[in-house]
């Protein structure tokens, strides 16, 4: 459940009508929760409260959008909601994983609070593992979407504008029956689960994924985001738009401190 926080004021109520929920799966390299550090940094955007839930870790840690000394000693949590009026866009950012069979809880609970909180659509940021493609998903870019039924009548013109390829579905049984198709995310999480409980609700969502593998997934979180703004216009596009993203303050933890200089 969404839990405001007073530093909000009165955009930290849990109406959003009209906005845009984005969010990470917490999946393969963790590209979805990366590419959502470079949204909410690079927009700067505000924290107007928390989402309450018993099916993430428990985790809590320094500010890792921290500009100054007087903003790093703010604590953060799990799973954290910023928002940005003037784009009409909601944020939840996650930063734990699931616990063991908690993933369709979280989904329900998710869903319940987009749908009493009145958000337009939702869009899922993911990844799924390169190494289990298919044929197919081998051609051309990594990068692949989903669209709900319901989002489909809104925006799948656009879809096609932009020349994305929508993700492919894969034999159920390879090799035995190839006739039978069906959408597989491996390495995505909640990503299926999430996408086929929306269709089933009605609710407009589309996901946006990259195959990749693990290891140094910043460029990877770069190239999602990229693609992201490539429908959102979220920051003003030009050739190398990567350069427009600031990237936030905790990246420079990513892989840990290094060897102290008094070893060597």
């Amino acid at each position: 459940m969404f839990v405001p926080c007073e530093r909000g004021g009165g955009s930290a109520s849990s109406d959003f009508k009209g906005f845009t929920l984005l969010m990470p799966a917490v999946s393969v390299g963790n590209v979805g929760q990366l590419a959502i550090d470079l949204v909410i940094s690079t927009l700067d955007m505000t924290k107007v409260g928390y989402f309450y839930t018993d099916c993430l870790v428990p985790m809590v840690g320094n500010n890792p959008y921290a500009t100054a000394e007087e903003n790093s000693v703010e604590l953060s949590i799990n799973a954290e909601v910023y928002s940005l009026p003037s784009k009409k866009l909601v944020v939840l950012q996650i930063r734990s994983p699931f616990i063991k069979n908690k993933y369709r809880p979280f989904c329900q609970t998710l869903l319940s609070w987009v749908k009493s909180s009145k958000c337009a659509r939702v869009i899922l940021l993911s990844s799924s593992h390169a190494y289990q493609r298919d044929d197919e998903q081998l051609l051309g870019t990594p990068l692949r979407y989903l669209i709900t039924p319901d989002l489909e009548k809104a925006v799948g013109g656009l879809m096609q504008e932009l020349n994305w390829k929508e993700m492919e579905k894969v034999a159920a049984y390879p090799g035995i029956n190839d006739t039978e198709k069906v959408l597989h995310i491996p390495g995505g999480g909640i990503t299926k689960l999430l996408f086929t409980e929306s269709c089933s609700k009605g609710i407009q969502m589309a996901v946006l994924l990259k195959f990749c593998s693990e290891g140094d997934n910043i460029p990877d979180a770069f190239a999602l985001v990229n693609y992201l703004n490539e429908w959102l216009q979220l920051i003003k596009s030009e050739v190398n738009t990567s350069s427009q993203w600031k990237i936030p303050s905790s990246w420079r933890l990513l892989f840990g401190n290094g060897l102290p200089p008094a070893l060597f």
